[in-house]
């Protein structure tokens, strides 16, 4: 049976009388429905209130737009630039015309006429006058129907056909009359009329017959409320407790779905089929969509007889499948039920078929199955999985609870030989290479090696790898005579020379962006390699020129498959036809035919949100510009892709904010939050069933600058920093002149001081050379008042040499040198001679001694500037013509005179004057 897509909850007040489908030219999908215009992309249910708060009874896409028809209204939708459909009512002018309470039921294009059928009357109206034609029959209208030449509708009194805008009588007989029609079709072989209870007739050439199919019987009993004509002739019939039918255009049944086969419900008001071959069925609680053409058929249990599938095998032209509920079989390629096979009930883990003999991993041990039938030829702990002892061996090694144990071929059929000793682990997953070694996966322990004998009953040299790690729904296979291990760390690859795991870095890209669900791995017959991911079912095959695998994919997510993780299960049937079970039923995938539209991905709302605000709406269809403070922007888009195991991926980048694509997202709406100032586009492209999208659909828009960074204000700021500039550049000026005459009034002091420290040095100097130069002075006054002493001296010795030797008084000559003498050696001359250079030299320090003692006399100023000399008494006395004696008394009174306290000296206070 065809994948069905339930939506229930996505839809707006399911539970209404009826429903009306259409498509438009982007695979967008309308219903009509009792709370407005239901919108359906894909990605996002969309409600458009109808207008004045009516029921809309009949929706129909043509061209751009999307005509309505209501409670005492009609008109059309047009999409706005800024996605958002906007409603123009075509009834208003004509609002006198419509009866109170009609309602329009069908809208029909014809040529350049749009017509809305009403219970009462047809008005056509002409899209190039914008004018309309009534067309009024004389008795209630049950139905209207438009085919490729002709539009027709049904009273009581027959079935007419419009012509030059006026109603004809088409056809009249006692099964139109008194059967009401659902549908009618034209076809190569004329008009197919499909009626409510008596089935479907065929006209043609003036002449009805009855159309017979399969299921004329269930017809009558199933009450037919809508139909549809599908693209390969075949006839879709739905019903009002019976669910729908499909027959092919020879009437031969090809399905019946029920609410027991995957249905919402058995009552199907409106069927439609969609540009992807897609049928729509609307029923009483919500909106089914059957893929008719998917490569994928399902099988559901809705009985939960069958139970959760584990495994699955054919054998002997019949297919048998392990469930938690047992081991079932029916025969292969047939419609028939699945059968019980006795003695298995309980959980079956493995089925495997060798050498003509179907093997059954049970929770009780191992069961060999012959048709209904089951025997136990081990009892003990439950049966993993088989692995042949090589090729055509007639020992096979399977995995128990508490280990491997060993089943042997004899000439009565296998039997259990011998449980493997030392090793007691769960075996859940382990294979054999060599005849020898044997690797065990366990998830909670992680993967063991161990040796076994020739003899198949000892374990030997058991290792426990430090890695890989344990890890949850873990496994172990055997592909291309290499072992693989699969966990959340990745697939790593047993090198058989180092026996050591590495890090298969291919193959472990699938388990990337969280996508690791199950490490459960199977090898097929056709020797590819099946994974199976959070959003794909990934296999690789073996390359023809390289040893590289080829990797292909198939976006079914493992929520769709809805498969018990770690008990994922694959069966090649026939050719590239695979059996894929799951907790509720299986379904058969053809692989061949997994090939889908390359829709085209189109951005069909752009918001701007704000935090608090309702997000506003901008324009999709040009480039726009938006205010700094609204620069969180939103983009929706999609791709209508509408099978119920895809699941179209997206991938999307923003210029001007990060130029490398995103990484493939499953998520149809991006928001980009704060976005500075500047130039923007946004695209994004979507990848369906491996295949990327022709186009890519891009947006440009402009996130405005504040007005406090736009030009003017640019300008204004260069005009205020110039001016800012300018007093700046004045203030810095005046303080660097303040500044300039102060440090020049401070090196002015500075100098000054310097002046005044260099004239107190020259003056030091000059004081220190006049002090040397007094000095000098005082010495040559010395010198020479020495030099007058001695001089003195000897004249006075000369003086009493003369005197001694002779008579003075007789020898004139002697006298006259003896005055000579005298007169040379006057004290006053002495004193004279000495007095003006003591002047010279000391500056007037005797007259500053007799201005501070006016009570000297001369002698004592004599003394005085004898003493300042700092003469002794004995060099004073000669030119004073004294004694020493004499000398000492007179510096006595000259003490006294000058009133000097006892502690200080005499020639110490001369020399302080």
């Amino acid at each position: 049976m065809p994948p069905i897509v339930k939506y229930s909850k996505e839809v707006y007040n399911a539970g209404i009388q009826n429903w009306m489908i259409s498509q438009d030219n982007q695979r967008f999908m309308y219903f009509a429905n009792n709370e407005g215009l239901l919108e359906f992309n894909g990605s996002k249910w969309i409600l458009n209130p109808s207008p004045n708060e009516t029921i809309i009874r009949s929706v129909k896409c043509i061209n751009d737009r999307i005509y309505t028809g209501a409670f005492m209204e009609f008109g059309y939708w047009e999409r706005a630039s800024n996605g958002e459909l906007y409603y123009t009512s075509l009834s208003n002018s004509i609002k006198s015309k419509i009866k109170d309470d009609e309602q329009f039921w069908g809208i029909f294009p014809f040529d350049n006429w749009i017509l809305f059928q009403s219970l009462e009357k047809i008005y056509a109206y002409n899209t190039k006058s914008k004018s309309f034609t009534i067309i009024q029959p004389k008795s209630t209208i049950n139905k209207a129907f438009k085919t490729a030449n002709g539009i027709y509708f049904q009273t009581k009194d027959g079935l007419f056909e419009i012509d030059q805008g006026k109603s004809k009588l088409f056809l009249s007989n006692q099964i139109i009359n008194q059967n009401k029609l659902i549908t009618i079709f034209e076809t190569t072989n004329g008009l197919l009329l499909v009626t409510q209870k008596q089935g479907i007739y065929q006209y043609r050439n003036g002449v009805l017959t009855k159309f017979v199919t399969d299921i004329d019987a269930q017809i009558q009993q199933s009450n037919i409320y809508s139909s549809q004509l599908l693209s390969d002739q075949s006839i879709a019939l739905g019903s009002i407790s019976n669910g729908i039918f499909i027959v092919s255009k020879e009437g031969k049944k090809l399905y019946h779905i029920t609410q027991n086969s995957g249905l919402s419900n058995n009552t199907a008001l409106s069927l439609f089929e969609d540009l992807d071959k897609n049928l729509w069925i609307g029923l009483d609680n919500g909106i089914n969509c059957l893929n008719v053409k998917s490569p994928i058929n399902s099988y559901l249990d809705n009985t939960g007889v069958l139970g959760a599938i584990y495994t699955s095998v054919t054998h002997d032209n019949k297919l048998y499948i392990g469930t938690n509920q047992g081991l079932f079989y029916k025969d292969l390629n047939s419609s028939s039920k699945f059968e019980f096979v006795q003695n298995t009930k309980g959980q079956v883990w493995s089925l495997f078929s060798y050498q003509n003999t179907l093997f059954c991993g049970h929770d009780s041990g191992t069961f060999i199955v012959n048709g209904a039938n089951a025997n136990l030829i081990f009892v003990g702990s439950g049966t993993w999985n088989f692995e042949p002892y090589g090729p055509n061996s007639n020992y096979i090694l399977q995995g128990n609870y508490n280990g491997i144990s060993v089943l042997e071929k004899k000439p009565n059929g296998w039997v259990y030989k011998n449980k493997i000793k030392g090793f007691d682990y769960s075996s859940k997953h382990f294979e054999i290479i060599d005849k020898k070694e044997v690797y065990v996966s366990h998830e909670y322990k992680g993967v063991y090696r161990f040796t076994v004998d020739p003899l198949l009953t000892k374990a030997t040299n058991i290792t426990k790898f430090k890695n890989p790690k344990k890890g949850k729904n873990a496994g172990l296979v055997k592909y291309n005579n290499h072992i693989y291990y699969a966990s959340k760390e990745g697939v790593f690859k047993l090198n058989t020379s180092t026996r050591t795991f590495k890090k298969d870095k291919a193959l472990s890209t699938i388990f990337q962006n969280e996508e690791y669900v199950t490490g459960k791995m199977i090898v097929d017959k056709s020797n590819k390699l099946w994974f199976f991911t959070k959003n794909y079912i990934h296999y690789y095959s073996s390359g023809k020129l390289s040893s590289e695998l080829k990797k292909n994919s198939l976006p079914i997510p493992s929520s769709l498959t809805n498969s018990m993780p770690g008990y994922e299960n694959i069966l090649q049937l026939e050719d590239n036809n695979y059996l894929i079970g799951t907790t509720d039923g299986y379904y058969i995938l053809k692989n061949d035919d997994f090939k889908f539209n390359t829709n085209k991905v189109s951005i069909f709302r752009i918001a701007n949100t704000v935090v608090n605000e309702k997000p506003i709406n901008l324009s999709i269809a040009e480039a726009v510009a938006v205010s700094h403070d609204q620069n969180n922007i939103a983009f929706h888009f999609t791709v209508p892709e509408y099978d119920k195991y895809i699941n179209a991926e997206y991938q999307y980048k923003l210029d001007g904010l990060n130029d490398e694509w995103s990484e493939w997202t499953f998520n149809s709406q991006v928001v980009f939050e704060n976005l500075p100032a500047g130039d923007y586009t946004f695209s994004v492209r979507a990848k369906v069933a491996n295949t990327i999208s022709d186009n890519i659909a891009t947006f440009s828009f402009v996130i405005k600058k504040p007005w406090y960074a736009n030009t003017f204000a640019k300008l204004f700021y260069l005009v205020l920093l110039m001016v800012l500039g300018y007093y700046i550049h004045k203030l810095y000026t005046q303080y660097h002149e303040k500044l300039h005459q102060k440090i020049i009034a401070e090196n002015n002091i500075l100098l000054e001081l310097k002046e005044l420290e260099n004239e107190q040095k020259i003056m030091k100097i000059k004081n220190e050379q006049l002090i040397q130069d007094v000095d000098k002075k005082n010495k040559e006054l010395a010198v020479s008042t020495m030099n007058l002493i001695k001089k003195t001296e000897l004249l006075n010795i000369i003086k009493g040499d003369l005197k001694s030797s002779t008579d003075s008084t007789t020898n004139r000559s002697i006298k006259s040198v003896i005055s000579t003498i005298n007169k040379n050696v006057k004290e006053e001359n002495t004193w004279n001679v000495f007095k003006e250079a003591f002047d010279s030299a000391d500056n007037n320090f005797l007259k500053k001694v007799k201005e501070n003692h006016p009570a000297l006399t001369p002698n004592d100023l004599r003394l005085c500037a004898y003493l300042r000399l700092n003469l002794s008494s004995k060099e004073i006395a000669p030119l004073l013509n004294i004694s020493v004696r004499s000398i000492e008394i007179k510096r006595y009174r000259l003490r006294k005179k000058m009133n000097l306290p006892h502690e200080m000296g005499l020639v110490e206070y001369l020399l302080a004057i």
